[in-house]
């Protein structure tokens, strides 16, 4: 589950794009953002780590494990934040983030710097950020903003940070390159080969005891309470505003068609387009050189290529948009030559034309009536995000003057909904098994944004200028249910943990025996309990790093043992505990083996460029200073990790 945020940690490429997860990132997301677990359990305006004159707070470090945990869901969806916690995932997005206020600090003490051009070309590259045209949207920017509770500024900063961190982190991470001679032990060691033996001592094979006493249950659960305590959850308050509902706003009358249709009346004209290949060149005599070529029947591409050019192929292009590229004489020449004609050399505003055309097509004109459908759904759409993007602006200036949720509802005639408690997912705990709509998850995520009494928020839902009204109705804080409404799954997890235990005493003790000579299948054999068959075991370590998903943890632990040595594993949920016995070693010798050395030299370069990074960094926070909150940062990953990773009953 946590493989993901360990690869990408640990990358190459990683190391550059995690120093931060910064705003850019999360306006990109900005459809399913949660902003931040809010509770009174860690601190939030106090400093957690301070790097050189900047201080990292704690609810700026809530806010970008979020982002963090966001982005990583893009890969694995089901993961929350307990399991991102537990893998690391809080203690790697502050590392970056300090690394990030470091590097800003120690390159703007160096002279590095960042124009304002430079980070609004970034802002406007931002996909989340372009209109249906295309280009940036102000507009947008701006709901987006107020949305997430960003401010200009803070995008800014982030974006400038990652900039100075970037100019000063790639060029130490190109430096990949590794000798023969170090890759050698290596390239020898994906040679080697083991053998061994693996048996399993199941949970299942273990004999059901006795029923566990009420005293046993009871001293069980307190053991455990975190295992049954249902975390943090609220109630959400929404309203939502859909095409679907404004539908008598947003019909178009015959008059609006009629006008429409005159409007665009050009693009209903009969025209023609054509399918023609073309090249530019700057001499006029090579032009008639390549025009007597493709008149003789070469290929236009091979005429090109000869006089060191590649053809351009404009496809299905009408007249009016060509004319945007070049001028008249080079449009007229085209456009009035037969299928299958030369045209040029023709002097263009970029050199000579020589173009060959390849296909000519007719588009036949559409009535008012042939085009009524199509002009229907194109001013339907039109006033539907008129309708909605005032009823948005009424509702926005609304909350913006403080008017309550029940106010705006009760104002624009919404139909109000209440949730019952629910998870940061938008499972209903009561429903476990239940998963929320994806179209429903933000306006969850909107709801474990706010904090008590903030003004109602706006979610977009859909692609036609939807939004969901969301309001926080209630905090539910931790808590563990009663014994008596999980007593089934209490006895039922103690019966499996007194199971697990003595499996693992039986394999523990094959273990120490056959540490002591003792054959391996004669001590499965005598362990008392019905056991599956030893599986021989036979790998190389080429094998071992081949498989893209990981090896089985067995096979791994065989490649870190002594030959002739027993040791034990647990398997994964609670099915018991493997035992591993290493038979053999065969060692590798990859000396004279260019092609497997190649390999590994290629293998390590790729951490080598990140190992120095990662050295330089940590010289920079050296230099700029850094100190730690230990208590800060133990109470954030306590909130964060502790209530998120309980599991449900």
């Amino acid at each position: 589950m946590l493989s993901v945020i360990r690869r990408l940690i640990h990358s190459k490429v990683g190391l550059v794009i995690t120093f931060g997860f910064l705003a850019i990132i999360g306006l990109a997301f900005a459809a399913t953002d949660i902003t931040g677990l809010q509770s009174t359990g860690a601190p939030s305006g106090d400093s957690v780590v301070t790097v050189g004159k900047a201080k990292l707070s704690g609810t700026e470090l809530r806010a970008r494990a979020q982002d963090a945990l966001e982005s990583y869901r893009q890969q694995q969806p089901n993961l929350d934040m307990g399991q991102f916690v537990s893998g690391g995932g809080l203690e790697a997005t502050m590392n970056q983030l300090v690394a990030g206020l470091a590097l800003e600090q120690f390159g703007r003490d160096a002279g590095f710097v960042v124009s304002k051009r430079s980070v609004d070309g970034q802002i406007a590259s931002i996909p989340a950020l372009q209109g249906t045209d295309g280009t940036f949207s102000q507009l947008l920017y701006d709901r987006l903003l107020q949305e997430r509770k960003l401010t200009d500024a803070q995008v800014r900063a982030d974006i400038t940070r990652e900039t100075i961190a970037r100019q000063m982190i790639l060029p130490t991470i190109g430096a990949s390159q590794v000798p023969s001679q170090l890759a050698l032990p290596y390239a020898s060691l994906s040679l080697e080969k083991r053998e061994g033996q693996i048996g399993i001592i199941p949970t299942r094979a273990i004999p059901a005891g006795p029923a566990p006493t009420d005293a046993e249950l009871a001293a069980w659960y307190k053991r455990n309470i975190a295992r049954y305590t249902i975390p943090e959850r609220r109630i959400v308050r929404y309203a939502v505003v859909t095409g679907d509902q404004i539908k008598a706003q947003t019909t178009p009358s015959e008059a609006e068609l009629t006008a429409a249709y005159q409007s665009q009346r050009a693009s209903f004209e009969p025209s023609e387009k054509r399918t023609f290949q073309q090249v530019i060149v700057s001499d006029q005599a090579a032009a008639n050189a390549i025009a007597a070529k493709l008149k003789a029947g070469t290929a236009i591409a091979e005429a090109a290529r000869a006089a060191g050019l590649e053809p351009s192929t404009f496809t299905a292009t009408d007249k009016a948009t060509y004319a945007k590229q070049s001028n008249a004489a080079v449009v007229e020449a085209i456009f009035g030559a037969a299928k299958g004609g030369i045209v040029g050399p023709v002097r263009g505003p970029l050199g000579y034309t020589v173009a060959r055309i390849d296909d000519v097509v007719q588009v036949p004109g559409k009535t008012f009536a042939q085009a009524r459908t199509e002009l229907l759904a194109a001013v339907t759409k039109e006033k539907t995000q008129q309708v909605l993007g005032k009823i948005h602006d009424a509702i926005d200036d609304a909350a913006a003057n403080r008017a309550t949720f029940d106010e705006i509802v009760a104002d624009q005639k919404l139909e109000a909904r209440t949730t019952p408690p629910l998870l940061g997912d938008g499972r209903d705990p009561s429903n476990p098994a239940i998963k929320a709509a994806p179209d429903f998850v933000p306006v969850v995520a909107a709801a474990f944004a706010a904090e008590q009494g903030d003004a109602p928020q706006m979610v977009p839902l859909g692609t036609d200028g939807g939004f969901a009204v969301v309001s926080l109705g209630r905090v539910v804080a931790p808590a563990a249910p009663p014994l008596g409404e999980v007593r089934a799954v209490v006895a039922r997890d103690l019966a499996l943990d007194k199971a697990r235990r003595q499996a693992r005493a039986i394999a523990a003790g094959i273990v120490a025996k056959a540490g002591k000579g003792g054959s391996f299948p004669a001590l499965f054999a005598a362990s008392g309990v019905k056991t599956p068959p030893l599986q021989p075991m036979k790998a190389g370590r080429a094998q071992l790093a081949a498989n893209p998903r990981g090896a089985p943890p067995p096979l791994t632990l065989l490649f870190s043992m002594s030959e002739g040595t027993t040791k034990l594993l647990e398997a994964p949920n609670n099915e018991g505990w493997f035992v591993v016995h290493l038979d053999r070693i065969e060692r590798g010798n990859a000396a004279g083996q260019k092609a497997v050395i190649d390999q590994q030299r290629a293998t390590i370069g790729q951490s080598v460029g990140r190992e120095y990074a990662e050295q330089f960094t940590q010289a920079v926070q050296a230099k700029i200073g850094v100190k730690k909150n230990d208590k800060g940062i133990a109470a954030l990953k306590a909130e964060l990790g502790g209530a998120a990773s309980a599991r449900l009953p």
